[in-house]
């Protein structure tokens, strides 16, 4: 249902049905109308609701790896969520970031197109006040970037490659690499203005300073993976690599070492016997010489087996295992 109504409004209903104020006929025909709603052609929908969220699930891994490469790089606090993720024109994208902001260019090889990051100016110049010494403050700046200043934001940003790849890497293997670093929205002129882009909004937190981190992935890139953005094709790669754990892990314990005992037989004795053994004596045990011996692996009962010689070496075979011993441990 569309709307669900209070009970308030369940009664206010029902009593103007009541009092004559409101004809059921007349509800129930508009119910049956057909209803018209308004599709606008240029806002068309080229990802569905599952691809969306499999976009979105790939920048959650992204934005935690983002985080740790800040702070690692700013030894400060940083803080790097998704906040939403948003099919839009290309031309709204740019309509909606301000006129003078950071604009990095990412050609994702071996797919078509380029990535746009956009870093919000509180963010941006926060990021350069830290890189700079500073405690990580905005700070205002009217003019534009230094060739100094540009090329810490390149070498922060060039290094930051590895965290887009290893996210992606879950859908394709790609090679990201900044191609070009703009500050005017208004050249970066790569996409039709009517295209479809996905936008991921990441809220980023650097020390006190809260902004923005926008990230457009125009449809081009997006289209030889479609097949891969759905839930089934995530549940199969990740049975695929459950599998793959799985075999990793039976290899690796087919290598362990493990302790085996044969117990020849028991018997009990009293501590006089004991303190007065001598070479010679003879220890009669409860084992029958014809009986089964007990075959353990650390002080556990595992195996009947019986004894022998193999390539001279003394052996034991194993005849049956035993069941049900450990099963009020599991």
């Amino acid at each position: 249902m569309d709307e669900v109504l209070s009970q308030n409004e369940i009664d206010a209903l029902l009593s103007a049905i009541s009092s004559g104020e409101m004809d059921a006929d007349e509800l129930k025909k508009e119910e049956e109308e057909k209803k018209i709603r308004v599709y606008d052609f240029k806002r068309a929908l080229r990802f569905s609701k599952d691809q969306i969220r499999s976009i979105s699930r790939i920048h959650e891994n992204y934005a935690r790896m983002l985080t740790t490469f800040f702070a690692t790089q700013l030894r400060s606090y940083v803080n790097i969520s998704v906040t939403s993720v948003d099919q839009v024109p290309y031309e709204e994208f740019i309509r909606s970031i301000p006129k003078k902001t950071i604009l990095n260019l990412y050609g994702m090889e071996p797919l078509d197109g380029n990535l746009i990051m956009e870093i919000n100016p509180n963010i941006a110049y926060a990021l350069l006040d830290r890189l700079l010494g500073g405690k990580g403050s905005t700070i205002t700046k009217d003019g534009n970037l230094t060739e100094i200043e540009k090329t810490l934001f390149m070498q922060m940003f060039e290094k930051a490659e590895d965290a887009l790849r290893d996210a992606w890497s879950s859908v394709v293997e790609i090679e990201p690499v900044l191609e070009e670093f703009e500050e005017n929205p208004q050249f970066m002129q790569k996409i039709a203005p009517n295209e479809t882009v996905v936008v991921v909004s990441l809220t980023t937190v650097i020390g006190e300073t809260t902004g923005m981190i926008n990230i457009c992935i125009p449809h081009v890139i997006l289209e030889p993976i479609i097949p891969k953005l759905s839930v089934h094709y995530w549940m199969q790669s990740n049975s695929n690599k459950d599998e793959q754990a799985y075999g990793k892990m039976q290899q690796n314990l087919k290598r362990t070492e493990v302790e085996l005992k044969a117990i020849l037989g028991a018997t009990t004795i009293s501590i006089h016997d004991f303190l007065n053994f001598q070479q010679g004596d003879i220890i009669s045990l409860d084992q029958p010489i014809d009986a089964p011996l007990l075959l353990s692996i650390y002080d556990q009962p595992k195996f009947f087996a019986q004894p022998g010689k193999f390539k001279n070496k003394m052996s034991v075979q194993i005849l049956e295992e035993i069941k049900g011993v450990n099963e009020d441990d599991e």
